[in-house]
């Protein structure tokens, strides 16, 4: 599932889009026709599934006995059984079609276009409510304007006019109706079970601070541009699923395939980032951000302590996690706290980011003969 990121827009233009490019949002189906038996998801819960011995860290061996398959049979199914429902998801699809439509009817295409300077408003049937020309907005959406109006990122309003909710706002708004459905896709196809799977309390934490993570390394080097778009926070779940297989890494069997799969789908994506006008910064961001939370909110209690009240009586798990995982944790924590402390202070004093390191500009941009990058 691909979907658009919008980071085109130079400050200078308040009439419309001058530069425009799509990237990819976290594509996580394996090819296949059938998308509903494909899923890393689905990979991840059959290697899960699967693994019907674990490690003797785990549970030694003289607490092995006749009863020790039933055991770790219940352990696969007490995560079953703790499936939560997912409402939180839903309720942020519906946000932003709420904020979409909100959008829209602030853009108002037939008052704002009067000079006609890019053609007519499209589906003008739909009022105040049409798009704005497909030579200013290719996506069916609004216009330059109204997205900035609205809390589109935008370096100087935040450094300069105090407006540092524009790096909450953002990830809240999309460019056009193909930007809003193919991220609203990625989200319910993402979101979704990783919120039966761990809650929506942590799910919704990384999808928040993941779009703000986005949004302060975006603001940091793409200073001349305006962004929207939901890149960072999906990208931070897609992070999230690479440190749930690494610090849960004991109670995958396949690991190596769970690991490559989601390593090439990683790739593909930021890949896809560095085609020119595209917000590969909100992207990076945002996947780093959700990799070090998966580290801190994802991992899964060890086999021995859910079933301690069933192991025998000379067998004791002190532990609820293992070492590696708390050592794991405390690491990414750290990281997180000092990232998030370093990128804040050097927003906030105006810094470019490419002042200190001039060649991450190939990470957001890769000129080509077919292309130039613009990298302010």
């Amino acid at each position: 599932m691909e979907s658009d990121d919008v980071v085109a827009v130079s400050s200078d233009d308040v009439g419309g889009f001058r530069q425009w490019g799509l990237s990819a949002q976290p594509v996580f189906l394996s090819i296949s026709d059938d998308p509903t038996k494909h899923t890393i998801f689905h990979l991840t819960d059959r290697l899960r599934r699967s693994n019907t011995m674990m490690s003797g860290d785990d549970l030694e061996g003289r607490g092995r006995s006749k009863n020790s398959t039933r055991t770790t049979e219940n352990y696969h199914s007490s995560y079953a059984e703790s499936y939560w429902t997912s409402w939180l998801i839903p309720v942020f699809v519906v946000v932003n079609i709420a904020v979409f439509v909100v959008l829209m009817y602030v853009n108002d295409c037939p008052k704002h276009n009067r000079s006609r300077i890019y053609g007519k408003c499209v589906a003008r049937f739909l009022g105040r409510f049409s798009f704005q020309p497909l030579r200013e907005n290719p996506t069916f959406g609004a216009s330059a304007n109204s997205l900035e109006k609205l809390g589109a990122l935008q370096w100087r309003k935040i450094v300069h006019g105090n407006q540092g909710w524009r790096l909450v706002t953002a990830n809240w708004l999309h460019a056009g109706l193909i930007h809003l459905v193919a991220n609203m896709l990625s989200l319910v196809l993402i979101g979704i079970r990783l919120e039966q799977q761990f809650g929506f309390l942590r799910v919704g934490l990384i999808y928040l601070l993941s779009g703000f993570g986005g949004s302060i390394l975006s603001s940091l080097f793409l200073q001349n541009n305006i962004s929207v778009g939901a890149s960072g926070a999906l990208f931070g779940l897609l992070g999230t699923m690479l440190s749930e297989l690494i610090t849960n890494w004991t109670i995958y069997s396949n690991k190596a395939a769970a690991l490559i799969t989601l390593i090439i789908i990683i790739v593909v994506n930021l890949a896809v980032g560095i085609l020119p006008f595209v917000d590969n910064f909100a992207h990076i961001g945002g996947f780093l951000t959700g990799f070090l939370l998966g580290f801190v909110l994802l991992p899964r209690p060890q086999f021995g302590w859910l079933e301690r009240h069933n192991l025998p009586a000379d067998v004791r798990v002190r532990s609820k996690y293992k070492v590696y995982q708390y050592v794991f944790g405390l690491m990414a924590l750290v990281l997180l706290v000092a990232g998030f402390t370093m990128g804040l202070v050097m927003l906030f004093h105006g810094e470019n980011g490419y002042k200190h390191c001039n060649w991450c500009r190939y990470l957001n941009c890769v000129p080509t003969s077919k292309w130039e990058c613009n990298s302010s």
